[in-house]
């Protein structure tokens, strides 16, 4: 198939969920988890769901970077805006992700800071060239695929000598976010540690390659399938997924294979690793901090470390304790299972990190999936009815 009409073909999504519903054992439950929020949105918007047999589950990850990213780190980027009066450029799902104070980036906008939304790390950088009186910092977030871009701006800074353009920040990797799933169930949260494997991520896996996901096959016996984020990429995926379990493997299969590689983009990782190395420790939202899981900006380029250049100190601040965001991107807990989902948290005014990114679980299910939940609430309200 040569054309993205083809990866969306209904005959052929029919076609691949009646070999599904052939293969999957009547007696077994099957449980996984698609990582990446691309595919949670795929899932929910070509009703893939609909397509599945019920006694096979797919699990929401937390693999949308907006959503991972903790309260505190919000308030260092609206600190940069207000106190220090930057131009701070940053992606527009992060706009409106609530932060302290009953703050946004958007609310400290309102309030005067000099905000802008950008499509690109390269537009910072074009704004930092156009007006080298204003210092002009680029809050830079996202996992393994939005890391290159920022370390080519960061050299390219460099190399030209722009003295007022630095970057705050706060990339993410995907690899410790999957071990951390696999090694934080607990017996309250069983529903984690059941997981029997992984629809991998694939803009991601561009970047990595398929090798890095090997020792999750190997040391925890779950088997991960790396998809594209069309229709037909995941249900075939939840197939190769479906006969892995059915024949006791745990192997890591590409489905992807007209993008990724075992190797991934060796440019790309050779540049990441000229400009970031590991950090000590980052916090990421619902899963707490973890060591060696996000990226920090090397000694040779810390002339445009944001953190460095203006003294910034990180402050964990709790998530709001009516928001279940933090359960839902461990898995543990679905959208519908949060009491203000679609009431006091929506799109238009979103609680939490989930209901905001284009990636969330809480949006995905909110524009695509929550009037399937009528049926099922109703059911559950007549079965505990005396």
């Amino acid at each position: 198939m040569k054309y993205i009409d083809e990866f969306r073909d209904g005959e052929l999504a029919r076609q691949i969920a009646a070999r599904i519903a052939a293969e999957a054992r009547p007696d077994h439950s099957y449980r996984f988890m698609e990582f990446c929020g691309g595919h949670t949105h795929a899932i929910s918007r070509y009703g893939v769901l609909e397509l599945l047999p019920p006694n096979l589950r797919m699990i929401h990850g937390p693999g949308c970077p907006v959503c991972v990213l903790p309260i505190g780190r919000l308030d260092m980027a609206i600190e940069l805006a207000l106190r220090h009066g930057v131009t701070l450029c940053t992606y527009g799902d992060t706009l409106r992700v609530p932060a302290s104070d009953q703050l946004s980036l958007t609310r400290a906008k309102a309030r005067g800071g000099d905000i802008r939304m950008v499509y690109s790390a390269a537009d910072a950088l074009q704004i930092a060239r156009e007006q080298p009186e204003r210092q002009v910092v680029f809050f830079a977030i996202g996992f393994e695929t939005t890391t290159p871009p920022t370390a080519l701006v960061i050299r390219d800074a460099a190399r030209e000598g722009l003295d007022n353009f630095s970057v705050m920040c706060s990339h993410v990797l995907t690899p410790p976010a999957i071990r951390a799933i696999l090694d934080g169930a607990s017996e309250s949260e069983r529903r984690t540690a059941d997981i029997e494997g992984f629809v991998g991520p694939a803009h991601v896996s561009i970047v990595i390659g398929s090798d890095p996901y090997a020792k999750f096959a190997r040391e925890y016996r779950k088997p991960v399938v790396i998809a594209g984020f069309e229709p037909l990429d995941v249900l075939q995926a939840i197939l190769m997924l479906v006969r892995q379990v059915n024949e006791g493997r745990a192997e890591v299969e590409n489905e992807f294979t007209r993008a990724v590689t075992p190797e991934g983009n060796r440019n790309a990782q050779a540049v990441m690793d000229d400009v970031f190395e590991l950090r000590e420790a980052f916090e990421w939202r619902g899963l707490g901090s973890m060591p060696l899981s996000a990226l920090r900006i090397r000694e040779k380029y810390r002339a445009y470390d944001a953190e460095h250049r203006f003294g910034l100190a990180y402050r964990a601040v709790p998530d709001n304790k009516a928001c279940e965001c933090g359960a839902i991107l461990r898995g543990v807990k679905a959208p519908r299972d949060c009491r203000i989902f679609g009431t006091v948290c929506t799109p238009e005014n979103p609680v939490g990190s989930c209901m905001v990114s284009s990636e969330g679980a809480c949006a995905a299910h909110y524009t695509y999936g929550r009037f399937r939940d009528i049926p099922v609430v109703a059911a559950e309200a007549e079965e505990s009815a005396p």
